[in-house]
């Protein structure tokens, strides 16, 4: 285990600012980064409840998260730090990469979900 070192917390202003530039679509609110994922339904839900667990359990960093039957908020900060700090910003990225990857857009061998038929229906994805 290596020491734990200090963590700068970032002022709210410059906090704003690296998420319109680094992560527009989520915001700053009561001192978290947040961010709300729409789902098309329970099994959604579930999916990205999950797929930030793991990213979360694999960083050592753990986000608080809130979910209903169609969406998932998770709100970042760094609890130690009383603020939020880089481990924040660097979650906050590996989970919108991974949350909001599209594969269909790549142009590649993997397809993504059909976006027209609610059987296979994930997540709302932001345009």
């Amino acid at each position: 285990m290596t020491a734990a070192k200090q963590e700068i917390v970032h002022a709210d202003e410059e906090v704003s600012q690296r998420l319109q530039r680094e992560l527009p679509h989520w915001r700053l609110e009561g001192g978290w980064i947040r961010r709300t994922y729409k789902t098309h339904g329970w099994k959604g839900t579930l999916m990205v409840i999950n797929t930030i667990g793991h990213l979360a359990e694999a960083a050592w960093h753990h986000p608080d998260i809130t979910a209903s039957y169609a969406w998932v908020e998770v709100r970042l900060k760094t609890h130690t730090a009383k603020g939020v700090t880089d481990k924040d910003f660097e979650l906050a990225r590996k989970i919108e990469e991974v949350v909001a990857w599209q594969p269909g857009k790549e142009g590649g061998a993997l397809e993504g979900t059909p976006q027209g038929d609610q059987r296979f229906g994930y997540i709302k994805y932001e345009r």
